[in-house]
């Protein structure tokens, strides 16, 4: 994808590095506004559809503060019971209807595949906000900004960088999305850390080693988190065929503090998608790592929002009249000094 302006945005796949590179790059200009320094109107006017017909706070809230920090509008529709789908609604008669009120789309749905059925019938850019256990593009480029801005503090690069996938890497769509963006990098070292009956599909397993990077499976922590970025997921029990099923790797591999200390690197950065669950038995990132500077889970968030700031900057081409539109702050904002 070389030209972004009314395109949709499904999948990974369509993304080479250039590409990432300009989202980036347009994404790095949006930091003022996100944190209130300034305001820009350029969007003022549009109208955003906020599609989420499966459960989510982070993702639809990020894609819906991007929009309004743009300046523009954002209406919603959550859950698959509220909308006409459960009339019997196809997509494609969905999108038709949506894109007529809407100037730009974000979608999250339980099956996969359903956001690319869905832009077949929209007459404005998708952007897909997770589709079952396919994909999630734009939590992928937010992983890999935020991997770009944490290794930069160590003056390294994602190039040539050891990453360790912890957890659920058969349903985390995350690990799968991010693996492919890898892919376009160089002499990156993969370390898929996960229990066995939890690993890694085989394509992407694939798709990683033909891109010449290296690759070890392995299903225990110890020994295996001395990597420059230890990613940890979430057991996604939402995606196995029974709660007896998913309950079986509950807590099986929790990082904490001391497992932090004993095995990953002085400065292994902690990334997670989020949420993270909490519950005792399960865990996977300890609270005792709130202190931990290396604990990148939350600049991961705001990371996000600039991503899809981006994306809906490229996609509606103002990516260049951001500042021409520009505005003071007149409310008091603790995000103006962080």
């Amino acid at each position: 994808m070389s030209n972004f302006v009314g395109q949709h945005v499904l999948s990974v796949n369509e993304l080479n590095r250039d590409a990432i590179e300009t989202i980036f790059n347009v994404a790095k200009k949006m930091e003022p506004y996100a944190k209130k320094q300034k305001r820009t109107k350029v969007l003022e006017g549009a109208i955003l559809a906020n599609l989420f017909f499966e459960p989510s706070t982070r993702t639809r809230v990020s894609f819906g503060t991007a929009f309004n920090l743009l300046g523009g509008l954002v209406r919603e529709t959550t859950g698959m019971q509220t909308s006409a789908l459960a009339k019997g609604e196809s997509l494609y008669d969905t999108a038709r209807v949506i894109s007529s009120y809407a100037d730009a789309v974000a979608m999250r749905h339980p099956e996969a595949h359903s956001v690319a059925e869905f832009a077949n019938g929209s007459t404005v850019p998708v952007l897909n906000g997770g589709d079952g256990p396919n994909e999630h593009p734009t939590q992928a480029l937010l992983d890999l900004l935020t991997i770009d801005k944490e290794l930069a503090r160590f003056d390294r690069n994602i190039d040539g960088m050891h990453i360790a996938l912890v957890g659920d890497l058969k349903y985390g769509r995350t690990v799968h999305s991010l693996s492919k963006l890898l892919c376009h990098y160089k002499d990156v070292k993969f370390s898929l850390v996960a229990p066995d009956g939890l690993q890694m599909p085989d394509y992407i397993v694939d798709t990683v080693t033909n891109a010449g990077h290296q690759v070890e499976i392995v299903n225990q922590m110890e020994g295996n988190l001395a990597a420059d970025i230890v990613y940890q997921t979430r057991i996604q029990e939402e995606r196995f065929p029974s709660q007896e099923e998913a309950n079986k790797y509950r807590g099986g591999f929790r990082i904490s503090q001391a497992i932090y200390d004993a095995h990953c690197k002085p400065n292994s950065v902690l990334m997670h998608p989020l949420p993270r669950d909490s519950r005792g038995d399960a865990n996977e990132l300890d609270n005792d790592l709130n202190s931990n500077d290396n604990l990148a889970i939350f600049r991961q968030v705001q990371n996000g929002v600039l991503v899809r700031m981006a994306l809906f900057a490229l996609t509606l081409g103002v990516d260049g009249l951001v500042d021409k539109y520009e505005t003071e702050v007149p409310w008091f904002s603790r995000k103006q000094n962080t």
